[in-house]
């Protein structure tokens, strides 16, 4: 399953999305506390995603070829920017919603912060 997200406000960048992309997220919780209890997504709470995820790639889950394959195709690719990172958030939840869908739980966003 392969998912465009909007990456700019005008809709003429996209970022394709697996569900390897999705499952690595999961693996590390790149998500978890991320977004600050203000809630607003910006190029700081990128940075800080990206400045995470660099120091997970310098230690042993670096040698994990799903986290590059994340990091390459989606946390740094070009076009991604604060409103690519909101949109794969977004897609992240749902798809997150969908797979507890048969466990009888519920994965919710609340401030931006992802409660299992």
């Amino acid at each position: 399953m392969t998912k465009k997200i909007q990456a700019n406000p005008t809709g003429t960048r996209t970022i394709e999305v697996t569900e390897e992309h999705l499952q690595t997220i999961e693996k590390y919780q790149l998500f978890r506390d991320l977004i600050d209890s203000n809630g607003y997504v910006d190029e700081q709470v990128l940075e800080k995603l990206k400045l995470n995820v660099r120091s997970l790639l310098e230690s042993e889950a670096g040698r994990d070829k799903l986290l590059l394959d994340l990091c390459l195709d989606v946390l740094y690719n070009a076009n991604m920017k604060a409103l690519g990172l909101l949109n794969l958030y977004t897609y992240y939840m749902e798809w997150k919603n969908r797979g507890n869908a048969n466990l009888g739980t519920t994965a919710r966003a609340f401030q931006g912060t992802p409660f299992n």
